[in-house]
């Protein structure tokens, strides 16, 4: 049985402002489960993780592990919090006390959005020490730039289990150059046994438009090097990743 570990549910007009883009168009619809049952029914995916979607907000929690409850298909739901709320294990509790609240796995928040270093912050290392010590992962959206700090947060942090979400976005469409600064900068985050990745989001990273498997094999190959394969997961990054291909496609390759 395969297990798809990202993709996201939502409402359109329901706070998901980023889709406001222009060039986001093709996905500024309504997502639902049976969306996703047909998405996956061609394909070998029996499982799913459900992830924050962008809304950043506590009310959405309860929407995706609604979901959770109410589909079989979706076995975790990793829910966004801000890791510096000083009330942030009450926030936890809360989640956990919701119906599907049992399938809550992991912590997300928008890290691509902040600062370089912002992973050292003491507030925000407060947050992600709180998320270990309630057993959840938190799930690493970040920035090339940003692994680094990711890097010393998940040294530090030994306990927390850290899931670093879309290889880290490698510039992919930059060439050699977008590899070689990816590499340098993953490779002190993947030496770290608590940190797991998701072969996932490579294809709108890379042409959305003309990208092939051999543009994404480099990656591949060097996060089964750097990782090994008992730390990847597959992450089909649907409905972004119909910016680039269809579902079934992105499986497959």
């Amino acid at each position: 049985m395969t297990v798809d570990a990202h993709h996201h549910l939502w409402r359109a007009g329901d706070g998901y402002t980023w889709l406001d883009e222009p060039s986001l168009a093709p996905i500024r619809r309504t997502f639902t489960p049976a969306d996703l049952r047909a998405a996956i029914a061609t394909t070998d995916v029996r499982r799913t993780v459900l992830v924050e979607g962008g809304r950043c907000d506590r009310a959405e929690a309860a929407v995706l592990l609604d979901h959770a409850r109410a589909t079989p298909e979706i076995a975790g739901v990793v829910a966004w919090a801000d890791p510096t709320s000083t009330d942030l294990p009450a926030v936890l509790r809360d989640y956990r006390a919701l119906p599907g609240g049992e399938r809550l796995v992991g912590i997300r928040a928008q890290v691509q959005g902040e600062e370089r270093d912002y992973l050292d912050r003491p507030d925000v290392r407060r947050g992600l020490d709180a998320i270990g010590a309630d057993g959840l992962a938190y799930d690493l959206v970040v920035r090339v730039d940003q692994l680094p700090a990711a890097a010393r947060a998940a040294h530090d942090l030994p306990h927390v289990r850290f899931v670093l979400d879309h290889l880290g976005k490698p510039r992919i469409r930059a060439g050699a150059a977008g590899f070689a600064e990816w590499h340098a900068a993953v490779a002190p985050l993947a030496a770290a046994p608590n940190v797991t990745a998701k072969l996932s989001g490579l294809v709108t990273e890379a042409d959305p438009a003309g990208w092939t498997v051999e543009d994404l094999r480099p990656y591949v190959v060097a996060a089964v090097d750097l990782f090994g394969p008992r730390r990847l997961m597959f992450g089909s990054d649907w409905p972004v990743c119909l910016l680039a291909a269809s579902y079934g496609r992105v499986r497959s390759a």
